[in-house]
This record gives C-alpha cells, sequence and structure tokens, in this order.
C-alpha cells in the first residue's frame, strides 16, 4: 500500500500544471480547421464584427429622431430696474423694482416633416452594408492569408523530408564506401566525397527545419493560438495533385463583381448619391408641432419660491421653416459631384487591375499545371539515375562523382515538384481571393 504524505499532496498540487502543459496534445492540423481556427480567434473578425454592431445603433439613433423630444426649463430671475414705456398719456413701468419672476414650463417637440431625417435613415442603413462588406473582406483576406500559409508550412514540410530522404540515402552511401575504402577496394577521394555529400544534406535537413518551424509559426499567428502550443499537418502537397488537373482555371470578368474592394466602391457610390439627397433637403422646408405647458409667477418681494403664486398658461404652436438662400449649400453639391466622378474613376482603374490580376493568375495556373507533368516525370527519371548509378559504383564501373550527381538531381527534380504544385495552390488561393469567391 503507498502512503500519501502531506508533502506528497503539496507536491502534486505545485507540480500539477505542469504535468498537464507538459501532457498538452497536439493540434492535428488540416486546411478546413486551419481556417476554421482563424475565423474564430483571429482578432481582426472580431474588430469587423463589433463595427457592424456600431453602425446598427447609429440606425437606430437616425430614426429616433423623429420621435417627440421633451425638455423642462426652469428660471428665476430678479429685476432690479425694469424698464419703462413713455408715451404722451405718460409713463408706465412693465413690472415693479426689485421684484422677482419665476417661471418653469415643460416643451414637447414633434417633428411632422423632416426630409433629412429621413434620408440619413437610408444613409445610416447604407453604411450598415458597407461595414458588413468590410466585414466579408476581413475574413476574405485572412482566408487567403491562412490558405497561402497553410500551403507554405506543406512546402516546407515536404522538402524537410525530400532532404531527410536524401540525407538517408547520402548517409547509407557513406557508409558502404567506407567500408570499402577500410578494404582497399576504393580510394580515399571516394571516401572524402561521399562524406562531404552526406554533411552537405545534414545542412541542408537542419535549412530545412528552421523553414518549417517559421512556417508554422506564422500559421499559428495568422489562426490567432498560442505559439506554444504544437500542430501536426497529416498532409502532402501531392494530395493536391489530382485538384490541380481538375480546377476549373477559367473565368469571367463578369466574376469581379463579387471582389470585396469593386463591392466596398459600389456602396461608398450609394452612400455619396445618399448624401447627395440630404444636401438636397437643405432647400426643403422643415414643419414641427411644439406644444408648452408653463407656470408662472411675476412681481414678487422675496425669493421664497414655494410662497409665490403661479399662474398656468399653455401654447401649441406650429413651425414651419422655409430656407430661402444659403450659399454653402450649392458648393456643397457641385464638391459631392465631383466626388462621385473621382470615385467612379477609382472604380474603373481598379476594375481593370484586377481584371488584369485575374488573368495572370489563370495563366499562371495553365502553365503551371503543364510544368507539374514535367516535374513529375523528371522525378521518375532522376529517381531511375540513382539506381542506375549506384548499381555501376558497386560493380566498379561508375564513379562516386556520378553517385553524387545522380542524388543531387533527385533531391533538385522533387523540389521542384513540389515548388510546381505550390505556385498553382498559391495563385489558385489568389484568384478565389480577387474573385471575392467565399470558403467553404
Amino acid at each position: 500500500m503507498i502512503k500519501i504524505t502531506r508533502k506528497k499532496i503539496i507536491g502534486l498540487i505545485l507540480f500539477s500544471p505542469l504535468f498537464a502543459m507538459a501532457q498538452t496534445p497536439a493540434i492535428d492540423l488540416s486546411l478546413d480547421k486551419a481556417v476554421e481556427l482563424a475565423l474564430a480567434e483571429n482578432p481582426t473578425i472580431r474588430v469587423a464584427d463589433k463595427e457592424i454592431e456600431i453602425k446598427k445603433v447609429a440606425d437606430k439613433e437616425a430614426w429616433q429622431s423623429l420621435l417627440p423630444s421633451v425638455t423642462a426649463d426652469l428660471a428665476l430671475s430678479h429685476s432690479i430696474k425694469v424698464a419703462a414705456i413713455k408715451t404722451a398719456m405718460g409713463e408706465f413701468k412693465m413690472g415693479m423694482d426689485g421684484s422677482t419672476t419665476a417661471t418653469g414650463g415643460i416643451t414637447m417637440t414633434l417633428p411632422l416633416f423632416a426630409p433629412a431625417v429621413y434620408q440619413n435613415m437610408k444613409l445610416t442603413k447604407e453604411d450598415i452594408k458597407l461595414a458588413q462588406e468590410k466585414a466579408r473582406a476581413s475574413r476574405l483576406d485572412l482566408v487567403n492569408q491562412v490558405t497561402k500559409a497553410y500551403y507554405s508550412a506543406l512546402l516546407a514540410k515536404d522538402s524537410k523530408e525530400v532532404i531527410e530522404k536524401s540525407y538517408k540515402l547520402a548517409s547509407d552511401n557513406f557508409n558502404v564506401v567506407n567500408n570499402k575504402f577500410i578494404n582497399g577496394r576504393v580510394s580515399e577521394y571516394d571516401k572524402i566525397s561521399a562524406e562531404v555529400q552526406m554533411r552537405t544534406m545534414k545542412s541542408s535537413v537542419v535549412s530545412a527545419e528552421t523553414g518549417l518551424n517559421l512556417a508554422l509559426l506564422q500559421l499559428k499567428v495568422l489562426m490567432g493560438i498560442d505559439t506554444n502550443i504544437d500542430i501536426n499537418i497529416n498532409d502532402s502537397l501531392k494530395a493536391y495533385e489530382e485538384m490541380l488537373v481538375l480546377s476549373n482555371t477559367q473565368a469571367t470578368d463578369a466574376e469581379l463583381a463579387n471582389n470585396s474592394v469593386l463591392k466596398q466602391l459600389d456602396q461608398n457610390k450609394t452612400m455619396l448619391q445618399r448624401a447627395r439627397k440630404i444636401l438636397r433637403t437643405g432647400f426643403m422646408p422643415t414643419i414641427a408641432m411644439q406644444l408648452t405647458g408653463q407656470y408662472n409667477s411675476y412681481s414678487n418681494d422675496n425669493w421664497n419660491i414655494f410662497g409665490y403664486k403661479y399662474s398656468p398658461s399653455s401654447t401649441l404652436a406650429l413651425a414651419v421653416s422655409i430656407p430661402i438662400f444659403k450659399a454653402s449649400n450649392w458648393t456643397k453639391l457641385q464638391s459631392n459631384r465631383i466626388q462621385l466622378a473621382q470615385l467612379q474613376d477609382t472604380r474603373d482603374n481598379t476594375e481593370r487591375q484586377l481584371s488584369m490580376a485575374a488573368r495572370s493568375y489563370r495563366d499562371n495556373m495553365v502553365k503551371t499545371i503543364s510544368k507539374i507533368e514535367s516535374d513529375r516525370e523528371a522525378v521518375k527519371q532522376a529517381d531511375k539515375a540513382v539506381s542506375i548509378s549506384a548499381k555501376r559504383y558497386d560493380v566498379g564501373r561508375g564513379t562516386i562523382l556520378e553517385l553524387n550527381q545522380s542524388e543531387t538531381a533527385l533531391v533538385q527534380a522533387e523540389l521542384a515538384y513540389h515548388q510546381s504544385i505550390y505556385d498553382f495552390l498559391q495563385n489558385k488561393a489568389d484568384l478565389d481571393y480577387t474573385l471575392g469567391r467565399e470558403w467553404k
């Protein structure tokens, strides 16, 4: 029976968090999971969502301008010397010197016709749409960055595996050559050449590991997770080869309508047009109804407001405000017209650049597909060349130089093959972003 002491219990309490951290399982990551984590954890997305909430609050403020407003006014004034009206019949004072007047009232104002408010309500709704499109743009941009970072991690992972395999092959060849050198079957030059090849590949393995760690770190940052968390990627670029051949690389310029930049420019144009209508309301009348109730007490000779005698009064007024002339209204309209023309020029130029970029991505994808077929065949031939050179060297008909060159050619062919797949996927990710394709 194990005896549990007080020291053991305290030790378990103190060191259990460390044990839990040490035993934290790594995350098995796929492209879909990486995007889902990024959309859920990245703070940029949360900021964009909060911006939409702010715009919705502003929309409420806009229509609340049509609700009645109620104000209360309290006034206490002391007349030191009141004015007098002098006529041919005599002089009449308008009150009593040294008296106090108390006034209290409540006023309710209800707008009956306020065209600027109506247009402003529509403007805030357009502003909400713009905020939603900006949030969509943030999501598209994040998906694009995470997707490309994931492919970069795959390239680093596959490159590391290729170099590790080549290092193992170089190490095995060195062991064979070293045994032959010990037995006096090969020269020291062959042994040195094999050792140099092995050590060179060892240095490449270290560089590949560093590149993979940096790629994974960038992916973690984009996903918004702790950089201390380990992630496992059980995926490879070769798994996407079938998709490359079947992928639809054709796209029409009409698909640019889903581009977020163009949609934001269109939304800004709509808001400028709405702002123009608001400016035009400066030439229109406004109508408001005002109901006022008051209590007044005049000519009091003390400051005891609770002892005053008050008399009630009430008024109902209908106020019509008609603008006659305001020069700035015309200049604001002119400025708005220039802004609309400027925005249209910006949109035309942006659409032209995006169309060119989309066409470039599609052309690169088509060229890469044909390059992948060549690279795949190059890997097969390079692998065959390694086998032949190894057999030739084993029977004494080949040189160590041929063997090293064949191994180097195989590494280069495999790296070029993975690089081609990576280039295709990068161009496809950029094309999807340019065309505004949503993540599915």
